[in-house]
Formats: structure tokens, sequence, C-alpha cells
């Protein structure tokens, strides 16, 4: 399916009495000609090119013919119809604002959070940074044309701390409220990575994964700057996955990868709670997105026994048990997460918000209603209409 299609859909509003839903987590991939108009021009010769076969588009770049990946826009089609390469007429058009909204009214979504595929995977370091600002220009004139529904993410480099507070100071301006860090910073040559994965760049992997192992770390004290600076500009940081980044297109990895995918999430969030940076910012807050959340009140429990017994050979500087922190800095969103929804009044399970992932091959669309149904039976109305809802229009200071 290509474009919106009245004929299939759960998401009847006359049927709906839950309220509105703010969905936590979409995506949004531009079009490859807009890297031409958006890039620099001292870099626009470099862009991608789309070459069309019979059965698949091919993306020509740095000296690479690959074919158009569909795994990530698998929307409206059945598992069984999944395929992994196409052409891009066979994907659901997700970048015209209209076709866009229109998917978003059959769906019955009426806001969104929206995460993009950000800069490009180059090895070229200066078509590499300019991609960043280039995205995220692009992904602003896109939401503009319906603000009040569609709530973008910027990108920045993380390779450098000055540099980034530069990008976030521009994004601020431009009116984002969302900042989309790797979960690890990167090394100075910002595409590189020692986590690469087969069938993916490493400037895309480096993005959302960063360098564990990198010379940078987010407990570096020389970060205060940056969190100080993502504070007084009230935006919020977002880690979308990139602990473990699943090995994509290889069949005897890829569903054992993805929990893990997830569940990695954990490390980063648990650097930002144990080296004290809440205590230092009480106003910063990260979200979680995609990560799922029926592990957030093991860890918050597992965190609080070990940190009751470990915080003084390790010189714990944290005033409060972890699950303090995680109700009150850490947000996360799932999918399909029925133990998360159940969890939702435990220590560390405060903060957690329903997302569609539209058009990512683990959406509910078109049957997003539907799947609310059932995955909240037996929950009080009140808590439904905070975790479709509130919860992210919390975490986005929205009123």
């Amino acid at each position: 399916m290509s474009e919106a299609d009245p004929k299939f859909g759960s998401a009847l509003k006359d049927d709906w009495t839950w309220g509105p839903i703010f969905d936590a987590d979409v995506h949004i991939d531009p079009p490859h000609d807009m890297w031409k108009d958006y890039l620099p021009q001292s870099q626009k010769h470099k862009a991608p090119v789309i070459e069309h076969g019979e059965e698949c588009d091919y993306i020509v770049f740095e000296g690479n013919r690959r074919p158009v990946m569909m795994i990530n826009n698998q929307a409206g089609r059945e598992g069984k119809d999944f395929k992994m390469v196409g052409r891009l007429a066979d994907q659901r058009n997700t970048y015209d604002p209209h076709k866009r909204l229109a998917d978003m009214d059959l769906d019955g979504i009426d806001q969104a959070i929206c995460f993009g595929g950000g800069p490009l995977g180059s090895f070229d370091n200066d078509l590499y940074i300019a991609s960043f600002e280039a995205y995220s220009t692009w992904v602003a004139d896109w939401a503009s044309n319906a603000p009040h529904r569609l709530f973008p993410v910027g990108h920045a480099p993380m390779r450098d701390i000055d540099e980034t507070i530069a990008h976030v100071k521009r994004l601020a301006k431009m009116g984002f409220r969302m900042l989309q860090l790797p979960a690890f910073p990167q090394n100075a040559e910002a595409w590189k990575t020692s986590t690469g994965v087969k069938n993916l760049k490493d400037g895309r992997v480096s993005a959302q994964t960063g360098d564990p192992l990198g010379k940078l770390q987010y407990s570096d004290p020389e970060f205060d700057r940056l969190w100080k600076v993502l504070c007084d500009e009230g935006m919020v940081i977002t880690f979308h996955l990139g602990g473990r980044v699943p090995r994509f297109g290889q069949k005897e990895f890829f569903l054992a990868d993805m929990p893990m995918s997830k569940l990695a999430m954990a490390e980063p969030i648990g650097i930002f709670i144990h080296n004290g940076i809440f205590d230092r910012f009480p106003d910063l807050r990260i979200g979680s997105m995609e990560s799922g959340v029926g592990w957030f009140a093991w860890f918050a429990e597992y965190n609080d026994r070990t940190w009751e017994k470990q915080r003084f050979w390790t010189e714990s500087p944290i005033k409060h048990p972890p699950s303090y922190y995680m109700d009150q800095n850490v947000w996360g969103s799932f999918i399909q997460d029925r133990p998360g929804i159940l969890s939702r009044d435990l220590p560390g399970a405060k903060n957690i918000m329903w997302s569609s992932d539209y058009p990512h091959s683990e959406t509910t669309f078109p049957n997003s209603h539907a799947i609310i149904k059932r995955d909240f039976a037996g929950v009080p109305e009140d808590a439904i209409r905070d975790i479709i809802c509130n919860n992210a229009k919390k975490l986005l200071r929205i009123s």
C-alpha cells in the first residue's frame, strides 16, 4: 500500500472513547532528492542519486549501488508480505505531508513525535556533518505543514561538545523541542564506530549508537556544559535505540537481536543516573524511544537493591535511589508491551508512552485502536489516557 486506503484499518473514531492519541514514536524518511536541495552548495554534488530498476530501485552513493531497503517501510502490509528490497513506488509515501496526515487520520492518531533517518551514511566527514543540519532543516519545513500535530526531533553530531552546543542553540531557535543523540558519544571522525553492522553504513550506525569504546563518554564532567544548555533551552534528549543495533538483513541474527536492541538502552540510562547528572540537572529529561518499557520496573528495582549495597565502595554520588530518577527524568516508549502497561504503578515505570512506530515493520498501523484496546484491557481509563497521550505531552512540556 502506497497511500492511505480507507478500505482497511480499525481506527474509526465513532467507537473510540479514550480521547486523543499522542503517538510517541513515528518515523519520517525524506525523499532522496531532498539532499540536493538542502545540503550546502559545496556538498550538493555529493548527494545520493536514485536509479530505477524493474525489481527494485537503487541508491547510488559514494561509489556504491545498493538496492532500496524496505524493512523500515512496511506499513499496510501483512507480515507474510514483507520484503527486504523493492522500489520506492512500493513504499508508503510518508513524506508527502497531506498523505501523512491522511494516514494519521485513518489510524486515529492526533499528534506524533517524528523521528527520521538523520544524517547520510557518508564516509566523507564534511558531507556527514553537513547532512545533520540539512536533515533538521528539511524536517522542520516538513512539520510546518501541521505544527500542532507533527513534532519533529532535531539531529546533531556528538563528536565535540562545543559543536553540539552550537547545533542545540540553532535547533532551539528553529522551534525544536527534542534533540536526538547517539546512545554513546561519537569519535572525532564522527562516522567511524567500533560497532559496525554488515548491511548498514557506519555513518548511519554511528548516528544512532556513537562509539561505546570512544574517548568521549557522557559521564565526563565536560558534558555538563551541554546538559546546562539543553536545560536552559527546555529541550529533551532522545535516545532512539542504539545501545545495540540489530543485524538487519541477516536472517540468522535478526530475531535474536531485536529484543537485545531494546534492553541495551539500560546502559546509557544507567550512565546518566549513576554519574549524578540528574542531581546536577534535575530539569534534564531523556526519552528512551522504541526501547519498550516492560523492563523499566525491573531495571529500577535491580538498580535500587544493587545501589543499596554497592554505593559505599563505589563512592556513588547520587542523592536518591535510582528508581527516583527513572520517575523524575526518564521517559520510555513502547509499541506492544502489555507487561510494561501492567507495571505502570511500580517504581521506575511512571513515564511510559504508547507509540505506533509507523511505518516500520513493527508498526500497529492501520489497526492502532484495536491493538490499544487489546493491550489495555482492564486498565483504568485515566491510566490509559496518560499512557496514550498525557505522558508524551508532559515529556515535551505541552500543556
